[in-house]
């Protein structure tokens, strides 16, 4: 019922029932997989009503078993881009107790689908940043650029009482630095292209 892609990767359709309404596949070797697709492979939809609430979860070896609501699929949605790249050490919203009867290996990761009510799942919050970004690598780069040179020039940052005057050395406000950085990223979101003018 439930495929997963992985890019350069073969298909794998091989999810295990783990319970009455649970299902999960193993990822080997997923240290280095960015994203992953799921999808419903067509040879039978979900019940009227219904749909998969996708989980990923990263071995820890100091926690039991843990899973990371992604989002979800449905006769309506029957494929899903995941970004799990930010989630394989981040252990801190994940749900405890599901899909229990597998266990975790180092260095494979795992996905579980549940089917349940699509009332039940749209009300469910998936992870900050499981969904790819629609951003081109450009915008993306240049807010990352913007943002380290924010915290790293605002790592001096000192009041007026703790400057120690230098001879011929010119000083910046970090507000000034602040109103840049707000307007720089303000431009780039309404025009990416701002800069060509």
């Amino acid at each position: 019922m439930f495929g997963l892609i992985v890019s350069g990767r073969l298909v794998q359709t091989d999810f295990s029932q783990v319970g009455e309404t649970q299902f999960v596949v193993t990822l080997p070797e997923a240290d280095s997989i960015k994203h992953i697709v799921i999808f419903l492979t067509g040879v039978q939809p979900f019940p009227d009503g219904f749909g998969g609430a996708v989980y990923f979860s990263w071995p820890d070896e100091n926690t039991s078993l843990s899973w990371h609501l992604l989002g979800n699929i449905s006769n309506e949605k029957p494929s899903a881009i995941f970004k799990i790249s930010g989630l394989k050490t981040d252990a801190s919203s994940f749900s405890q107790g599901l899909f229990l009867k597998q266990q975790s290996v180092a260095h494979h990761a795992q996905v579980g689908i549940s089917v349940e009510p699509l009332q039940q799942i749209i009300g469910l919050t998936p992870v900050t940043n499981s969904e790819p970004s629609s951003l081109p690598s450009f915008v993306e780069f240049s807010k990352f650029v913007c943002e380290n040179v924010y915290n790293y020039a605002s790592g001096f940052a000192q009041t007026p009482n703790q400057i120690v005057p230098v001879p011929n050395e010119n000083y910046l406000p970090l507000s000034i630095l602040t109103r840049w950085y707000e307007y720089f990223t303000r431009k780039l979101e309404q025009n990416p292209n701002f800069w060509k003018k």
